[in-house]
């Protein structure tokens, strides 16, 4: 068999212009000339925070690792030396890697906490690999992953599961345990707080069978223990084994850097000046640890985490960032009222609506961190605070016909038709909203509780579940249908069974939910 044909080298050059990096900080993990990589010494456990991709394409996507052989140690440095070590990958047409199709070297380095990103090109549409990593004698898990269909290409069905809210400390994954066993699963959307910041104490460790040392009690604020954070959420099995199965992409919403922020000011009154830091540090955290492409590395506290994916003729899928840029809570209910208020920012908004109203594709989707459905003014966090952005979006998805918003925040499965004019019982359906419950974020949950009522009191609320769980998105060019699934419980342990919470088919041009 012929040597695998080696992945083109990225111009140094060319990989400074793309990040905005200094001489210091080359390759972001995704290309290394051996020369600029130092030997390491024996280590077990490289691979403890398992393997990812992300960032899918017709020709390929990103592979994610990062050397942690003390995933918690408490420096946030994974118990890695403070030099450059290469990494190796390969992509296989099977799983026993018989057929090595690509090969690279990448180079994990100090900087971006020895994690590595290397885009890989030149793969087959539609079509199934899988991917490893090798530094030194140790092999990572195998990791699988499908390229997504050709431009424009007829698409059969294409399936995603979506995610929110993870808070670790509350409860075990065993929502993350049944969506890896899922058996028709193209991608993973995670849809915001996949860490939480807050302190981990006695009071809130809910987790039974967990222990976590001291420096977890205290509210996350630095680099190092944004590091340390994700490496305690990412040793957990079942999210490893969810992004080891398909590709993932992600939104975040407020967790991912402090409760509750808006755009660039904190929630609680932390200066400006400290605050821009903190983003600054959560920002590259988050590169750090989520299969990204290099566009998304922070320069200081901004980065752009939006992205587009087409699947074929069948799906176009936006992602959207509705915590960077929104304007700040309003200070009275005229200041919320106004026109040029925005959620997303004008630069986005502009993209987001060209990005429906020229979709080609069957349906439209849309992920962005918290609720579209209007459900009460108080709630300002939510699009309810910017009414005005909120029509402009409803009237985009309109344009665009077989819209879908997928959400989470609220850690409850919510299942909603979007009308036009949400105060007109008359008002045309435009879209649906399907609202993910948390993974496990409020510990067990229960059917009902003290929201249910004001969620479902509006007729367009189809369905309030306030238990853990996850939902499954199916689509085909006839129909939408979506799964919400439910595990009774997460505290104890991770061995409770999924069961069905609510199922609705959504046919392609008729934007209703209709129980199935």
């Amino acid at each position: 068999m012929p040597p695998a044909p080696p992945v083109p080298t990225l111009d140094r050059r060319r990989l400074l212009q793309l990040s905005g990096a200094s001489a210091a900080v080359i390759a972001l993990g995704i290309d290394a000339p051996a020369a600029v990589a130092d030997p390491l010494p024996h280590r077990e456990g490289l691979f403890s925070l398992g393997v990812a991709s992300g960032a899918p394409r017709p020709d390929g996507a990103v592979l994610w690792t990062r050397l942690a052989p003390e995933p918690l140690a408490e420096d946030g440095h994974g118990g890695m030396p403070a030099r450059n070590v290469a990494v190796r990958w390969e992509v296989a047409a099977d799983e026993g890697f018989t057929r090595i199709v690509r090969r690279g070297q990448a180079l994990a380095q100090a900087e971006l906490a020895h994690a590595v990103h290397p885009r890989v090109e030149g793969l087959d549409p539609a079509t199934d690999y899988w991917y490893r990593f090798v530094v030194g004698r140790q092999t990572s898990p195998i990791g699988h992953l499908r390229t997504l269909p050709a431009e424009g290409a007829a698409v059969e069905s294409f399936s995603v599961g979506v995610v929110s809210c993870q808070a670790w400390y509350h409860g075990h994954f065993t929502a993350h345990r049944h969506l890896a066993a899922e058996e028709d699963l193209d991608l993973v959307l995670f849809v915001g707080d996949y860490i939480y910041e807050y302190g981990i104490t006695g009071s809130n460790l809910w987790r039974q069978g967990a222990e976590v040392s001291a420096a977890h009690a205290v509210e996350v604020e630095t680099l190092e223990q944004y590091r340390l954070r994700y490496a305690l959420f990412k040793s957990d099995p079942h999210l490893q084994a969810v992004h080891a199965r398909v590709p993932a992409i992600a939104v975040w919403d407020d967790h991912e850097v402090q409760n509750n922020y808006q755009g660039a000011r904190s929630a609680y009154g932390l200066p400006d000046e400290l605050f821009a830091h903190r983003i600054a540090v959560a920002y590259r955290a988050y590169y750090e640890n989520m299969p990204l492409d290099a566009a998304a590395l922070p320069e200081g506290p901004a980065t752009d985490i939006t992205a587009g994916i087409d699947v074929g003729s069948l799906a176009r899928l936006t992602l959207l960032d509705s915590r960077q840029f929104r304007d700040p809570e309003p200070a009275s209910a005229e200041e919320q009222q106004a026109e040029d208020r925005s959620i997303l920012g004008a630069e986005q908004e502009e993209w987001a609506d060209q990005r429906l109203v020229q979709s080609p594709a069957t349906w439209n989707l849309l992920a962005n961190g918290v609720v579209l459905t209007p459900i009460s003014e108080d709630r300002t966090d939510m699009w309810d605070g910017y009414p005005a952005a909120r029509s402009r979006l409803l009237q985009a998805m309109a344009e665009a016909g077989n819209a879908v918003m997928l959400t989470g925040d609220i850690h409850k499965h919510v299942a909603a038709e979007l009308r036009a004019d949400a105060a007109d019982p008359d008002a045309q359906t435009i879209g649906v909203e399907l609202v993910c419950t948390s993974v496990a974020s409020d510990g067990d949950g229960a059917v009902t509780d003290g929201y249910t009522e004001d969620w479902t009191r509006h007729p367009y609320v189809k369905h309030y579940d306030g238990r853990r769980g996850y939902v499954h998105v199916r689509l085909t060019e006839q129909e939408m249908t979506s799964s919400f699934w439910i595990v009774p419980w997460i505290e104890a342990d991770d061995t409770a069974p999924k069961e069905l919470s609510a199922r609705f088919v959504t046919p392609a041009g008729d934007p209703r939910l209709i129980p199935a």
